[in-house]
């Protein structure tokens, strides 16, 4: 089992571990919209591979968590189910959050189980003044501080940062779930 850097041909099969693990209301997720459309931090996305094949991946991203308070994304991470429970998912973690604090990054956050990440350092208590730009569960928003200074409680709206990716043009969920209720509505009314 190697971790490494993530490369360009390693797109496709990351996409696809990921539905397999996520399913397809993965892109819905309000964590999600802060990833959309931007690019991972740079070096900080990694796939494991085991006989050349993609089965575990892990991305961080920009955020801020509050004016001037730059920070990290973390997600997601994913595990091929037939290379779970071989501590694969905490080599990603460690590695990400390694290369993270070496690249000078102050703080990450993640949604996620508190019982699996706390063992990483992560806290609810960490980022409890935060919120994200739509639904979440209060309790699976954790956080990391990285350096001593950001071990001070931000408070405020995570937005996304970073580097647009090439090409993207914004999906409007919202919009997408508006005209399939409109269309649910004209048909129940024309029956």
């Amino acid at each position: 089992m190697t971790i490494r850097h993530e490369r360009t041909a390693d797109i496709a099969a990351r996409e696809a571990l990921l539905d397999a693990s996520f399913g397809p209301g993965r892109e819905a997720k309000t964590s999600e919209r802060l990833r959309e459309g931007r690019l991972p931090a740079e070096g900080l996305s990694f796939v494991a591979t085991e006989r050349g094949r993609v089965v575990g991946t892990v991305r961080l991203w920009h955020i801020t968590t509050g004016p001037g308070r730059p920070a990290l994304l973390l997600g997601p991470l994913a595990v091929d189910p037939d290379c779970r429970n071989r501590g694969l998912g905490a080599a990603l973690m460690e590695r990400a959050i390694a290369e993270a604090r070496r690249r000078g990054h102050r703080e990450i956050l993640l949604v996620g189980d508190a019982p699996y990440y706390v063992r990483f350092g992560f806290s609810a208590a960490h980022a409890a003044g935060l919120s994200l730009p739509g639904p979440f569960e209060r309790h699976r928003l954790l956080g990391l501080a990285l350096v001593p200074d950001a071990a001070a409680k931000a408070v405020g709206l995570v937005r996304a940062t970073g580097i647009p990716a090439p090409g993207f043009a914004p999906v409007d969920i919202g919009a997408i779930r508006r005209n399939k209720a409109a269309k649910r509505s004209r048909l129940s009314h024309a029956a």
